[in-house]
């Protein structure tokens, strides 16, 4: 097997069709309601017109909540309030429908797939169609360590590429895109400072379940050793990947990048999606053309992410408990955005003036 080189997808990775998108802005000035009316949902509108390629955009019939779960070694270094190895635990909860993620896609109709690319924990504790994807048990300390192997990589982005073929495959129109993940935001932090140049301290967040003053500190000190280790692979994206990465970071970065391919829009969710979109961007600069930010973490890292990637998160509504949830929150309005554009009736012809009669 060779090894991929990411860098074939800037060729293979077209932009969402922008005529379609000019003919949904036509349309859109054509409709009853006035335009501006209607405010960011016009953009929402035109977004997923212009990935569908279609005028009157489809309604959202078969959305899809993916989650890639992974233990990340650096959480022995203390940077996080979770409990090292302890990423099945949030996966059985969202299995068990006892997260606000499964709680939400059974309330909006999404199915929830979750993907064990690198858990800490025995196969047998969870089914077999969640772990039967694994690359590898956790992965490496990134302070000290590589995350993973080059051919643990190069594995795990094969695996996030196959899964956004069957996605594809199988009717799925709309993703949200998630993690299941303990140590995944100081790994997501180290990806973001590192490919936009910046210190620790400055993308350096709380986390999902918030993290007191001296965990920060340390959170901050293992990023910044992380950071020695990622920058001198800079210019190679598996072999960053492998260096600071993780399995279900390098599984996410290969799923939308084949998510780009397919013609697959995207919500993404927080910082750790926001890392995996940065290193997809530096691989396939297109490629974020097929994604909406669904939310404003609070994260900086993320904050930092998507400016550089121009995306305009669609929700500020404080919500850090990840597993996709914030992603999710943002699909009703989605789908309110197509079905409003498909529907509403366009203005009535005007008739042309009668010409004034001559008077006797």
């Amino acid at each position: 097997m060779t090894t991929l080189n990411l860098d074939d997808f800037s060729d293979l990775i077209e932009r969402p069709d922008g005529g379609v998108r000019r003919d949904a802005e036509e349309r859109r000035e054509r409709l009853a309601v006035p335009a501006g009316a209607l405010g960011r949902l016009d953009e929402l509108a035109e977004w997923l017109a212009a990935a569908q390629g279609r005028v009157p955009v489809r309604p959202i019939e078969r959305p899809r909540v993916v989650l890639f779960a992974a233990d990340h070694g650096i959480a022995a270094a203390g940077v996080s309030a979770r409990t090292a190895g302890g990423a099945h635990e949030l996966v059985r909860s969202v299995l068990d429908g006892n997260s606000p993620v499964s709680i939400l896609a059974g309330r909006l109709g999404a199915g929830v797939r979750i993907v064990d690319a690198g858990l800490d924990c025995e196969p047998g504790l969870l089914p077999e169609d969640v772990v039967r994807h694994r690359v590898r048990r956790g992965s490496g300390r990134i302070d000290v360590e590589d995350a993973l192997t080059l051919e643990e990589a190069d594995a795990a982005l094969r695996l996030g590429m196959r899964i956004a073929d069957e996605e594809a495959d199988s009717g799925t129109d709309l993703v949200i895109l998630g993690d299941l993940s303990v140590g995944g935001t100081t790994v997501a932090a180290t990806l973001v400072a590192a490919l936009c140049g910046t210190d620790a301290s400055v993308v350096t967040g709380r986390g999902g379940l918030p993290i007191d003053d001296l965990t920060w500190m340390r959170k901050c000190a293992a990023i910044r050793d992380a950071l020695r280790r990622a920058r001198p692979v800079l210019g190679d994206q598996v072999a960053l990947l492998s260096a600071v990465g993780g399995a279900d970071v390098a599984a996410i970065t290969g799923f939308l990048l084949q998510c780009a391919v397919r013609r697959t829009p995207v919500i993404l969710d927080g910082v750790v999606s926001a890392a995996c979109g940065l290193v997809a961007q530096r691989a396939a600069f297109r490629a974020p053309d097929w994604w909406l930010a669904g939310q404003a973490s609070g994260e900086p890292g993320q904050t930092k992410a998507l400016d550089r990637m121009a995306l305009n998160p669609v929700l500020d509504h404080g919500v850090t408990v990840g597993e996709g949830t914030g992603a999710l929150l943002a699909l009703p309005l989605v789908q309110a955005a197509a079905a409003l554009a498909a529907q509403l009736p366009e203005q009535a012809a005007q008739e042309p003036d009668e010409p004034e009669q001559p008077k006797d």
